[in-house]
């Protein structure tokens, strides 16, 4: 018997229906499982991850613990070593202090136990006699025995006049002036263990050395001295020179004399109002240990194709060539003009105490409202021409005076052995002596005359004031208009 065929379709397609509505449960189920597997396996990496991050963090931060800690031992370590050394140096320090303490005391001793016994043998009327001689004897001990015998002779009041100058470039009454006026400063007292060295045997050890300028172990030799003590008689002389006589003998002229050296500058050269000639030279030294770049001198070095060193004395002379201001001690690389404007000139300048005043400078120095320069530019007019030639008349005093200042002191002549702290010191001393020198018409032996070589460079703003340049073109104007002016450079 045969059922309803609409049925069994019907019942069929329920069916097909129904399983097809399971198979889509069972995928919706399984890709849900398949996506919480997923964001389960990222949850573990992400956890992973970040363990691994704790325990990278852990390990950077224990190995910089352990350096911290690493370096604050070898620290300590260093601390303690320097300590321990330092500790050990002032033993030693202090064990060299007591030894030589000791050698002092056991030294005092013995001469004390050589007078004492020298006197009680002498009688009471010959005590201090006694004591001299035993002193005497002792001094052997200290002192090397050399001969003095130059000195002596030199000493002596017949020596002749004409060879005690040839020594120390200057008469005995200009010496014998010095040695009074230093003596306050440079006298020493007798000490037990030895006589101290007369005071013109010290200023005389200090005067043949700037004069001369021969090496130390030669002066030592002269004067039967040390080497050593030499060179601390010149450093202590040339201070009590800068000290006592600078103050007299090397200052700026007060009013009175400036309106006489206006005078005869303008006698000179027909220029008014002209109070200095001033010059920079360059003194050779020894390549210094420090900064030597700056004291390097290209323009020496050039000419004489030998490798130069030096410092600069810039100076101002009245008419008769004594030396009314110095600036020295600047490096030798530097050009003229800024040796000036590091001077107290230049100060003095700026401060308006030169105003209405001319210094005459080189082609070195800028033009300035007090300081007169020659014309450097090509192609000079006449006028130019005649103010140049009468500048140059003033220019040549100072120039005369440091050829006098070097030929008379040879020490400046070449490289001395005087440290680089301590030659402005010698420098301004010999400033000083050449004053005196001059102000006492001391005759200068012709065989000792210098011929400077200083290279003198236009300055790269050679014009400082547009005011001096017109007072420059009417002084040459009036110059050649008024009959003032020479013919040499016609």
């Amino acid at each position: 018997m045969n059922g309803n065929p609409g049925n069994d379709i019907s019942n069929k397609r329920k069916r097909k229906k129904k399983d097809a509505g399971q198979v889509v449960v069972e995928e919706k189920q399984e890709s849900e499982k398949g996506l919480k597997e997923v964001i389960t396996s990222l949850f573990l990496i992400e956890e992973e991850e970040k363990c691994d991050e704790e325990t990278w963090e852990n390990d950077v931060q224990q190995e910089r613990s352990d350096f911290e800690a690493n370096q604050k031992k070898k620290k300590q370590a260093m601390l303690d070593y320097y300590s321990s050394f330092q500790n050990y140096h002032d033993e030693l320090n202090e064990t060299d202090r007591i030894r030589r303490k000791r050698s002092r005391v056991a030294a005092s001793s013995v001469a004390s136990s050589a007078v004492s016994e020298i006197t009680e043998k002498s009688g009471v009327s010959e005590a201090n006699s006694s004591s001299k001689g035993s002193v005497s004897h002792q001094r052997r001990l200290w002192v090397k025995d050399r001969s003095k015998a130059w000195w002596d002779e030199c000493s002596r009041p017949e020596f002749p006049e004409e060879e005690f100058r040839k020594c120390f470039r200057m008469g005995k009454g200009t010496f014998e002036m010095i040695c009074e006026e230093l003596n306050s400063v440079v006298a020493k007292e007798d000490t037990m263990l030895r006589a101290a060295i007369p005071v013109r045997q010290r200023v005389a050890v200090c005067i043949w050395r700037l004069a001369t300028g021969e090496p130390l172990r030669l002066v030592s030799r002269r004067f039967g001295l040390g080497i050593s003590t030499c060179h601390k008689l010149v450093l202590e002389v040339c201070s009590a020179i800068r000290t006592v006589l600078m103050p007299k003998y090397l200052q700026w002229p007060d009013e009175e004399s400036l309106k006489k050296i206006k005078e005869e500058f303008e006698s000179i050269s027909g220029i008014p109002n002209v109070v200095g000639s001033m010059y920079t030279t360059h003194i050779p030294i020894i390549a210094p240990k420090v900064n030597v770049a700056a004291y390097f001198n290209k323009r020496h070095t050039e000419r004489n194709q030998k490798t130069s060193y030096s410092i600069t004395v810039q100076g101002v002379v009245n008419p008769k060539g004594i030396f009314t201001d110095v600036c020295i001690g600047w490096p030798g690389s530097m050009p003229d003009d800024q040796v000036l404007e590091k001077s107290a000139l230049h100060q003095r300048g700026n401060q308006g105490l030169l105003k209405g005043v001319w210094i005459v400078g080189g082609p070195g120095c800028p033009l300035m409202d007090w300081v007169l320069v020659p014309y450097t530019q090509q192609n000079l007019t006449w006028t130019q021409h005649a103010f140049n030639e009468k500048i140059g008349e003033i220019q040549k005093v100072a120039k005369d005076a440091f050829a006098k200042l070097k030929g008379r002191w040879s020490c400046l002549q070449k490289r001395t052995e005087v440290k680089l702290q301590d030659l402005p010191v010698v420098l301004g001393a010999c400033c000083v002596l050449h004053n005196i020198c001059e102000i006492r018409e001391e005759e200068m032996d012709p065989e000792l005359q210098f011929e400077l070589l200083d290279d003198e460079m236009v300055p790269e703003v050679p014009l400082r004031s547009v005011s001096s340049m017109k007072a420059r073109d009417s002084i040459a104007h009036n110059l050649l208009h008024h009959g003032l002016a020479g013919t040499g450079f016609l």
